[in-house]
């Protein structure tokens, strides 16, 4: 008989996502007339831009002829995608990043789930509380992590507490770590770490040679001026640093897929004997056996984006998202409900009212307003007491959302 992976066993029932899409079912067969409006999910409504459609077209046509047909790409990217990424995203902001530092993917959900692959198990992780469900799962069905304890964390992770009461800024460990994950802005709170807060950090991973997983999917809609695009904006962060990015939200890729990580050869960790390797080779040589490449069409309609044009449609895209994200965060505000986050990123973090348990409030909003939002305990314990809502609708659903909150859930 074969055996299991058991570190499965220790995951706590289903997907976060998993529990809120079986839920809904549910309510939606005993109520087969509900308008149920959905704020929960991070999905994306609005279309593709433009550019990437003209693209993609392109790429398909060139795929018809004999002359101009493509097979199996780079594992790693094409160059064209590459160059593009490293002008708009890096040089421009005067960082230097070299083309076999970039590795193009399906998206960074992905990559933030198969980048604990390359560290040893022995590993201390710390992660935000709350935090992106994928970042902690990964790292238990990898072994890296004992049992789930009774207030609901788990054996040998050091969990960092963002609240309202430490403005969501998690602190500095105490005790050592060796990865650390951070994501910014934040999924889910959408609050962000300024600079001087980063730089604490960047120096504390390398006074300790921790290294920082930093989740940037959502760089793209940062307004504040002091909050860093990139974690390499900080001095010595490319010693310390591997960064994941995503064309999900910034140009509506969630069903096309793709997206990117940047490993610096700098970036360094310890064999057993003491020796040092660099992880960029050590992902590399997972990225090409395990990984085939994304679809040369989809690249194409990625390069897409940093073109004039594609960079201002996205730009109107993400205004739009963000809009709505100031709708939601004003309407919750007249409410008389307790909101952070939609300034920097699409996502409002409400305090639940009267201290409700975050998966009765979600209860509460499905039944009563059939509005669905996505419980803050799913994302850890720090989040109990907690309700993310997204601003991916589209912004008629999105008022009606508001107004039905304001005028129709009673408390």
């Amino acid at each position: 008989m074969a055996f299991i992976n058991e570190n499965y066993l220790k995951l706590p029932g289903s997907y976060l996502f998993a529990e809120i899409a079986r839920r809904v079912t549910s309510f939606k067969n005993e109520n087969p007339n509900a308008d149920i409006i959905r704020l929960g999910i991070g999905d994306v409504t609005q279309p593709l831009p433009a550019a990437c459609i003209q693209a993609m077209h392109t790429a398909v046509d060139e795929l018809a002829r004999q002359e101009t047909f493509r097979g199996y790409g780079p594992e790693q990217g094409y160059d064209f995608l590459i160059e593009k990424i490293i002008e708009t995203n890096y040089t421009k902001r005067g960082i230097t990043i070299g083309k076999d530092e970039i590795f193009v993917s399906d998206g960074s959900k992905s990559d933030c789930g198969n980048i604990q692959e390359i560290f040893g198990t022995n590993n201390i992780v710390a992660i935000t509380d709350p935090v992106y469900p994928v970042y902690l799962d990964t790292n238990i069905m990898a072994g890296r992590t004992g049992i789930l304890t009774e207030n609901g964390t788990f054996e040998n992770v050091t969990y960092m507490p963002c609240t309202a009461e430490n403005n969501f800024t998690p602190e500095l460990p105490k005790s050592r770590v060796d990865m650390i994950y951070l994501c910014c802005p934040n999924n889910p709170t959408g609050t962000t770490l300024s600079r001087e807060a980063l730089t604490e950090w960047v120096n504390y991973a390398r006074e300790n040679e921790s290294i920082i997983l930093f989740d940037a999917a959502y760089a793209a809609y940062i307004t504040e001026e002091d909050v860093p695009r990139s974690i390499y904006e900080i001095e010595g962060s490319k010693e310390v640093a591997i960064e994941f990015r995503s064309f999900s939200k910034t140009a509506g890729f969630t069903g096309t897929r793709c997206g990117y990580t940047v490993i610096p050869k700098t970036v360094t960790g310890r064999a057993q004997d003491g020796s040092k390797h660099d992880f960029n080779k050590l992902w590399n040589r997972r990225h090409t056996t395990k990984f085939n490449g994304t679809a040369y069409i989809i690249q194409r309609g990625a390069e897409a984006v940093y073109s004039t044009e594609g960079q201002a449609q996205i730009k109107e895209t993400i205004n739009y998202y963000m809009e709505n994200a100031k709708i939601i965060r004003e309407g919750l505000q007249a409410a008389g409900i307790q909101a952070f986050g939609g300034v920097n990123a699409p996502y409002i973090w409400l305090k639940t009212p009267n201290n409700m348990p975050s998966w009765d409030f979600f209860d509460k909003l499905l039944h009563e307003v059939n509005i669905v939002g996505t419980p803050g305990a799913g994302f850890g314990p720090s989040g109990e007491g907690y309700f993310r809502l997204t601003s991916f609708g589209n912004t008629e659903n999105t008022k009606r959302a508001i107004e039905r909150i304001k005028t129709k859930l009673k408390f």
